[in-house]
């Protein structure tokens, strides 16, 4: 098994599945796994026949976190700059893929069948759809060693299911089943580990159907909503729809619907 590439890709129906494949080291995130899964997501981003990208993991674990057991290249940084350098700039390009996987205006889903920690907790806080089984956990143990998830784990958490989660998760240190997950908002919805894996590819298959321009929009208008206030996010999807209107997809779209709505009536 360690001779098997760290990521494994494939194509299926417009999704772009990546798959962390070392389940004899828990898919922990070696140089190998990033530096495969930064050229999948750039094949991602710039293929117009793929439509979503999917990241699911082999194994008992989807990801224990990064690999800090093969050790790094370089010699700790020993001052402050030096260390928030560090993590802006190596970690094995952590914060620059996260930051591209929330740019790429395509749906990115990820489905965590099993542990989810770390920096495999960071990955999928990256992601635009959160699917997990009922096997499913999460947490940030490095409260154990007395830092901060510093690869977007603060960030992104305390965005997406607000402070009073982010403090159960880093300040308390506890574990997130896939039932209180879901209560955080952490993720989208908790499915049976039965089929689990063909439910995962079916909500892909879904997305596909939607228009790649609405997509696209929509993605940065709801980040951008989320950061601004009433007002300006108002203004916000004017100027999304103002572009969307003007394709000739969603005359045709909105004709289509219309039609159908008339057809169930009857």
């Amino acid at each position: 098994m360690s001779d098997e590439p760290h990521l494994l890709t494939e194509e299926q129906d417009g999704i772009l599945i990546a798959t962390l494949n070392r389940p004899d080291k828990l898919n922990a995130l070696s140089a190998q796994t990033m530096q495969l899964f930064e050229a999948a997501l750039h094949r991602f981003r710039d293929t117009p026949e793929l439509k979503v990208l999917l990241i699911r993991a082999n194994g008992r674990y989807f990801c224990s976190g990064a690999d800090l057991r093969s050790g790094s290249p370089t010699a700790q940084p020993r001052t402050a700059s030096a260390i928030r350098e560090n993590h802006r700039l190596n970690l094995n390009g952590m914060h620059r893929i996260y930051d591209e996987m929330e740019h790429v205006e395509k749906p990115i889903v990820s489905a965590i069948h099993a542990t989810c920690v770390g920096g495999g907790l960071e990955l999928v806080l990256s992601c635009d759809f959160r699917l997990a089984a009922k096997s499913a956990a999460f947490a940030f143990p490095e409260g154990l060693f007395g830092v901060l998830p510093a690869s977007n784990g603060v960030s992104r958490l305390t965005r997406l299911c607000g402070p009073h989660w982010a403090r159960w998760l880093i300040m308390g240190n506890q574990k997130a089943d896939a039932d209180r997950a879901l209560i955080m908002g952490l993720v989208h919805d908790v499915l049976p580990d039965e089929g689990f894996a063909e439910a995962a590819l079916a909500f892909c298959r879904h997305l596909t159907q939607s228009s790649g321009e609405q997509m696209g929009a929509a993605k940065i208008a709801i980040d951008l909503a989320a950061e601004l206030g009433r007002e300006s996010g108002r203004h916000v999807e004017r100027m999304a729809n103002s572009a969307l209107m003007l394709n000739p997809a969603y005359l045709e779209g909105i004709e289509r619907y219309i039609k159908n709505l008339g057809s169930k009536d009857k």
